[in-house]
């Protein structure tokens, strides 16, 4: 990329439309930087390395709100830290989402009639590459439209060539130093995709349920055991009681008869069984539950699978080949009929797990899979953050990611799917089973197969910070940007993704950390803070806002709301507010040009400033010092909102108007102001650009004849400051704030000419006299002037002659009726909140409001007193 200081400037622009368009601006202008190569990061440069690898969307997916908001911000980080002289790397690229995009096809299959088997696994994964060509990144094209400043020359794909290397690569060390491993244990499965889901992939909600109470045993020998799954008794090898409960020591040890099989199972004491929660016996079916699992393990229990991978009911007799759900009703309506049930209720409110991507219910299951042990990568990652290598901002989020990280369980990372990274496993015809390097060849001969597994997709995005830079290869660009700086993402992925890419970024690059701060966003919610969801109807399509408001509106408006790890309302008008906003920010700077601002040549020296010019470099020195220091702490809202003030309230509201009597007047005071104005500009549009890039770099470009503000210098507090200027200027402002809210109040209009004669000497004031006039809109007195209201304001004093323009008497019938209503007000007010029969019976929330009319009927007849006392008698 050229360095900052290489552009070449033309001749500065003082045309600009008189309407701001982003339509006609923000596709050229975005195509203009790409090709231009500003975002393109050099591994060869000096520069310091700035690094931020985006959370790779899923191939399947398109932008939506949450993408939109973390892009903007991540985007504003690196645009400011190529502003500052950094070799930025802002790294994008895709997710292979195995199991989303296996759907997507198969859907696209059975239109045509077709299973995937009917394909087989070559032609059904070719099929699949011709999905992703196809149809696939739709996000990307979504991204530029946003204004993602990524180097799309450096884009991954977590299923590209070099990144599959990298997968078998971590999974042949992983393999080789122990922490990766294949056993039968109880895995989340899902029956309708087909495949074993991650503990953190379950999503768990209340469900109506049923809890049955069954009799188990016969005679004496019985006990009550109640489940919200009968379906599975079919697969008890067991009931468990506490060691320590007496009414069930008689029976531990023997064997009692299991209803509806030909079967008896045995009572075992297990420590694990709560003896004051139900009857204090479970059922253990080790095949279809965590918990029975261990139990049986513990005991030495048989685990006999009674569902297929369907979840239809396999073992023989009566309820063979029905559904899970189906055989349910069956078996308790068997048991009914037997008279073994001893309780029903329904429904039975509970917690169920669910699969996050199909929303089916989650089937415990017993599978042979192939598993990490997290114990010491996990260890790593904690110690990570504790020792201050790697810092969560904010810090508070930090307890979410101990409670993870310290609480691991063995991560299960096969899937039965046939699209993703193929597990580098092969086993051989006398049991041989050999882990395969990306390096070396599988084994050959009659009867070897490789494992018809893939790896769960959250193993190679786990790899990302590094794999997309070259690894396992030591490339110019790990040398240069790793460890990357920032990882930007939702506080909802801290278990999905964070916490892997620590586990596997210590493990594969030797200690050292993926990156050095872990920066958490909340969600976008609607403006009511509900959660987005098509079945609540207010999801929104951000690029319906773009092309409605411009992509700055909808960037400015996500930035305004991100407070570090908050959830972010947003809705429609705050958009259309962000629109005016860069509407306003058009219509200032096309005036500014209109009346000669420049930013040519040094600036002034102060002597010859005004106060007005001293003021408004004083606070911009302020507001560049406020928004580095809220950058560096990811305060995007309160820098948005610095700004937003800055240059809306100090520059366009009062500056630009205070300026307009100097430009008039001319001369060497019209110069410097001149001068002054832009340099103001220059810099509230840099200030701006991370988070509005393109109305400022078309304004930008027309104000300076510079290239573009993408590669200009960030600025810098100069250090500039004059409280006496920010003092008068203040004084200034209470004076015409004061003098305006006395002619409304009088309901004159805004534009109306009133005769006044204004007491300025000896004051700070008297300087400013024609802008006070102006924007007031006062003329001289004339030799018929009569002051019938005076404002004694900051040691002036502003009288006014409204003869002729209000009806006297009219005017103080009507403020005498306001009053009057004010104090029957707090009157009224004042009396219930004297009664204390009224306090002891009325809820808190009516007393609340009680008070409130009070405070506003007093704040009312105090503003109307004065109004009063202001006007001459009739």
């Amino acid at each position: 990329m050229t360095e900052n200081a290489q552009q070449q400037p033309t001749a500065p622009s003082t045309e600009l439309p008189t309407q701001y368009a982003p339509a006609d601006v923000e596709r050229t202008l975005y195509e203009r930087w790409v090709e231009r190569g500003y975002f393109a990061a050099d591994a060869k440069s000096d520069k310091p390395a700035y690094t931020i690898v985006i959370p790779p969307p899923n191939v399947t997916g398109s932008l939506h709100l949450g993408h939109a908001f973390q892009h903007t911000l991540m985007d504003a980080l690196t645009r400011r830290k190529r502003m500052q002289g950094f070799e930025a790397l802002w790294l994008p690229g895709m997710d292979h989402a195995g199991i989303a995009t296996q759907n997507k096809v198969e859907q696209q299959l059975a239109e045509e009639g077709k299973s995937r088997h009917d394909l087989g696994r070559e032609e059904f994964v070719e099929r699949v590459w011709q999905w992703k060509e196809e149809y696939g990144g739709r996000i990307l094209g979504q991204m530029r439209r946003l204004g993602d400043g990524v180097d799309w020359d450096r884009e991954r794909f977590t299923m590209d060539e070099g990144l599959s290397k990298a997968v078998q690569t971590i999974f042949k060390k992983l393999y080789d130093d122990e922490l990766i491993y294949r056993a039968e244990r109880i895995i989340n499965w899902c029956p309708r995709c087909l495949t074993a889901i991650s503990d953190i992939e379950v999503e768990y909600q209340e469900d109506d349920g049923e809890l049955v109470s069954i009799k188990y045993g016969e005679g004496e020998e019985t006990l009550v055991v109640a489940t919200t799954r009968a379906e599975t008794m079919l697969g008890d090898t067991a009931v468990a009681v506490h060691p320590d409960d007496e009414r069930y020591r008689h029976l531990v040890g023997k064997r009692i008869k299991l209803p509806l099989t030909d079967r008896t199972i045995p009572v075992v004491a297990d420590a694990h069984v709560d003896p004051e929660f139900g009857t204090g016996a479970v059922k253990v079916t080790p095949a279809h539950d965590p918990n029975d699992f261990a139990i049986g393990q513990r005991h030495g229990l048989e685990s006999i699978t009674v569902m297929d991978e369907r979840a239809v009911i396999t073992a023989h007799g009566p309820f063979q080949g029905l559904d899970r759900f189906e055989a349910r009703s069956a078996i308790v309506g068997a048991l009914r009929s037997q008279g073994r049930i001893v309780a029903e209720k329904r429904p039975y409110v509970h917690s169920v797990g669910h699969c996050s991507r199909c929303k089916t219910t989650i089937e415990p299951r017993l599978s042979m899979q192939w598993w990490v042990k997290v114990g010491p990568l996990a260890q790593a990652a904690g110690d990570a953050v504790r020792d201050g290598r790697v810092r969560i901002h904010p810090e508070d989020m930090s307890k979410r990611y101990f409670d993870w990280v310290d609480n691991m369980h063995d991560w299960c990372i096969s899937r039965q799917l046939w699209w993703g990274h193929r597990i580098p496993v092969w086993y051989g015809p006398q049991g041989e089973v050999v882990c395969v390097g990306p390096d070396e060849q599988p084994p050959a001969g009659e009867g070897w197969t490789q494992d018809t597994d893939v790896l769960d997709t959250w193993f190679s995005s786990g790899l990302w910070p590094f794999s997309t830079l070259g690894w396992p290869e030591q490339t110019a660009d790990l040398r240069k940007f790793y460890p990357t700086d920032v990882l930007l993402t939702g506080h909802d992925i801290i278990f999905f993704w964070v916490a892997r890419m620590m586990m596997f970024g210590l493990y594969a690059m030797d200690g050292e950390v993926p990156f050095r701060t872990i920066a958490l966003t909340g969600l976008v919610r609607d403006e009511r803070g509900k959660k987005m969801s098509k079945s609540f109807g207010n999801v929104v399509d951000p690029l319906d806002w773009m092309d409605k408001y411009g992509s700055d509106a909808v960037r400015f408006t996500l930035a305004r709301g991100a407070n570090p790890g908050t959830d972010v309302p947003i809705g429609e008008e705050w958009v259309q507010a962000s629109r005016n906003f860069a509407n306003k920010i058009w219509n200032a700077t096309r005036f500014a040009l209109m009346n000669g601002a420049t930013v040519e040549g040094p600036l002034p020296d102060a002597a010859e400033m005004s106060a007005t010019d001293r003021w408004i470099l004083s606070r911009l020195n302020e507001t560049v010092a406020e928004v580095d220091a809220f950058y560096d702490d990811f305060q995007f809202a309160k820098l948005s909102d610095s700004l937003f003030h800055f240059a809306w309230d100090e520059v366009f509201d009062w500056y630009v108007e205070l300026s307009k009597t100097t430009f008039q007047a001319g001369g060497r005071g019209a110069e410097v102001s001149q001068r002054v104005l832009g340099e103001v500009l220059d810099v509230t549009l840099k200030l701006l650009h991370p988070v509005v890039p393109f109305v400022t770099d078309t304004l930008w470009t027309t104000l300076t004849g510079g290239e573009s503000v993408v590669i200009a210098d960030w600025p810098k507090d100069s250090g500039f400051r004059d409280q006496a200027a920010e003092r008068e200027i203040e004084t200034l402002q209470s004076v015409i704030t004061e003098v305006r809210r006395f002619r409304a109040d009088q309901g004159l209009q805004p534009g109306q000419r009133v005769p006044a004669r204004l007491t300025l000497d000896g004051t700070a004031l008297a300087p400013h006299e024609a802008a006070i006039r102006q924007l007031l809109r006062l003329q001289p007195e004339g030799d018929a002037f009569t002051a019938t209201a005076t404002l004694p304001v900051a040691g002036a004093e502003v009288a006014l002659d409204l003869s002729g323009t209000i009806d006297v008497a009219a005017e103080r019938k009507r403020l005498a009726k306001d009053l009057a209503a004010a104090e029957k007000e707090k009157a009224q007010a004042t009396a219930k909140l004297g009664n204390e029969a009224f306090l002891a019976k009325a809820p808190d929330n009516v007393v609340d409001k009680i008070r409130g009319r009070l405070a506003k009927a007093e704040e009312d007849i105090t503003r109307l007193q004065t109004q009063l006392d202001r006007l001459p008698e009739a």
